[in-house]
């Protein structure tokens, strides 16, 4: 054959492998209101961008027939790209290829991808939508994820790892999402993951359930908290990820991202005032705190994106940016629990410091905490356990960390939601902060309990008692006067405060000790 022979076959048979599973199979992807992983990485990627790699491998399988199955790309699209010019490695199931199950080779192409991904210090991306093991090729299916899990492990805290759940994700399919950094999933009756399906579940529990209700996307939103980011499409789910990727460095020997803004940095803050209500026992949405705060786009818009909004809703987390600058922030939300620490959400923040730590984010924590949620149901699950992952988290963290404590920082909370005691670096607290061990009611009711049984008037007693406390140690003035508190600032200077401190921090360096790994892990 001649040369222009050859490279006409060449682009025949990549025109043949273009096609997947063909278009009655990619019909029925489209009936599904699912796009095709060819699709996907179009939008996702910059136009022109995406160089594929691995298109011409095969299985070896022989065993069921399979000898005789041409499966084109082994059903995944691996390769990389620019996303807004910035290096990323992508792999994409394809469902229309086998149902995108997962054999030896298709587990090789991805390992590479992530191979290659820390090779250059880049961020890998995937987006999911398989069956899950392909059962002909038995323990090399399984062979193939463990060696995915083994890579996830490996590349955790080097580069981010971002998983899209756009289809099933069954199985052992669910560890490399959960071993990753963020989970997003498609709200479709098309899109669920779980580990045991519904047929497993009715056939050992006696429970009828649907795909959806065992593994939806609002499943892992609200009660597992799995996933950190939903959309109600392919192209919403895709738009996220671009909008995530955009606040996070590429790898760990990077700072993220920075961006030009026309907020002023100095803007004062006086709605704040109208924010946060007198009463420290009356709720309010401490989002319209961060609001206020983080810069503002050209429409007057917050840049802030929140993570796992609908989970443990009584903290708040999620990337903003201060000054063009990234920042991770983590508040209490005292419209939700009164803003108390519990199990989800002690699993919910010390993650997500963690991430910011290892990825040179700096930490920007909003305080108004009442304690740690009491009750035998948390004893009895462990809230000592997940508590004291947050105070782990704090205490380990290195980058630039600065701490606002608006209302209520009582006990062992007050610790765990980065005070000075742990490593913050400044500590600010507005004139209605009550910083204290307990709130003036509890503490009035241990330390005068006597007195108030022997008083004429024991109620009227107490509330002299709780006032008094209130005022002698329920303020921030004695954890200032010990040096605890950097400043009482007014709160229209908030985000000048945390703009300043953020510049003074920006070449922060400090060192730990050496050591193999922690002790406590996520």
């Amino acid at each position: 054959m001649t040369m222009e022979e050859k490279v006409k076959e060449l682009y025949e048979k990549r025109k043949k492998i273009m096609q997947m599973g063909g278009e009655g199979a990619i019909k029925k992807q489209h009936d599904k209101g699912k796009l095709t992983a060819r699709e996907r990485l179009e939008l996702l990627l910059d136009p022109g961008s995406f160089v594929e790699i691995g298109m011409f491998v095969k299985h070896r399988a022989t065993e069921f027939g399979m000898d005789k199955r041409d499966l084109p790309a082994d059903g995944v699209i691996t390769g990389y790209g620019t996303i807004d010019g910035r290096l990323v490695f992508v792999y994409a199931q394809d469902f229309t290829v086998m149902g995108g199950s997962l054999g030896e080779m298709h587990a090789m192409k991805i390992k590479r991808i992530m191979e290659l991904a820390l090779e250059a210090g880049a961020p890998v991306i995937g987006l999911n939508d398989s069956g899950g093991a392909r059962i002909q090729e038995g323990v090399d299916s399984l062979k193939g994820y463990g060696e995915i899990f083994k890579m996830n492990t490996v590349l955790s805290g080097v580069v981010p790892q971002i998983t899209a759940i756009m289809g099933p994700c069954a199985g052992g399919a669910v560890y490399s999402p959960a071993i990753g950094d963020f989970i997003l999933m498609v709200d479709n009756p098309a899109t669920f993951m779980f580990i045991t399906g519904p047929q497993v579940v009715k056939a050992v529990t006696g429970v009828d359930v649907t795909p959806v209700q065992l593994g939806g996307a609002m499943v892992h939103a609200q009660k597992s908290g799995q996933a950190h980011l939903i959309g109600k499409t392919d192209e919403e789910v895709i738009a996220l990820i671009k909008r995530l990727l955009s606040y996070l460095p590429s790898n760990n020997m990077e700072k993220p991202p920075r961006v030009k803004t026309k907020d002023d940095p100095f803007r004062r803050t006086p709605e704040l005032y109208d924010i946060v209500p007198d009463d420290p026992n009356k709720g309010y949405d401490v989002r319209q705190v961060i609001y206020s705060i983080v810069d503002r786009d050209e429409n007057g818009n917050p840049d802030f994106l929140e993570l796992q909004p609908y989970f443990a809703p009584n903290a708040v987390i999620g990337f903003g940016r201060i000054n063009g600058q990234t920042v991770g922030i983590v508040a209490n939300n005292p419209i939700h629990l009164a803003g108390v620490l519990d199990i989800d959400s002690s699993d919910k923040i010390a993650r997500f410091v963690r991430f910011c730590d290892a990825f040179n984010i700096p930490i920007v924590t909003f305080v108004d905490v009442p304690g740690y949620l009491p009750g035998v149901d948390q004893e009895s699950r462990g809230i000592i356990r997940h508590g004291a992952k947050v105070l782990y988290a704090y205490a380990e963290a290195t980058v630039p960390m600065v701490t606002i404590i608006l209302r209520k920082a009582y006990g062992g909370a007050y610790l765990a939601m980065g005070s000075k005691h742990l490593g913050a670096d400044f500590v600010f607290a507005w004139p209605t902060a009550e910083i204290a061990v307990m709130g003036p009611e509890g503490a009035a009711n241990i330390i005068f309990r006597k007195e108030i049984a022997k008083a004429e008037n024991p109620e009227e007693f107490r509330r002299q008692k709780i006032q008094e406390y209130r005022e002698k140690f329920a303020n921030p003035y004695v954890a200032a006067s010990r040096g605890y508190i950097d400043d009482v600032i007014d709160p229209a200077e908030t985000r000048a405060k945390i703009v300043m401190a953020l510049e003074a921090l920006e070449n922060k360096r400090v060192k730990l000790p050496p050591k193999k790994h922690g002790n406590i892990p996520l």
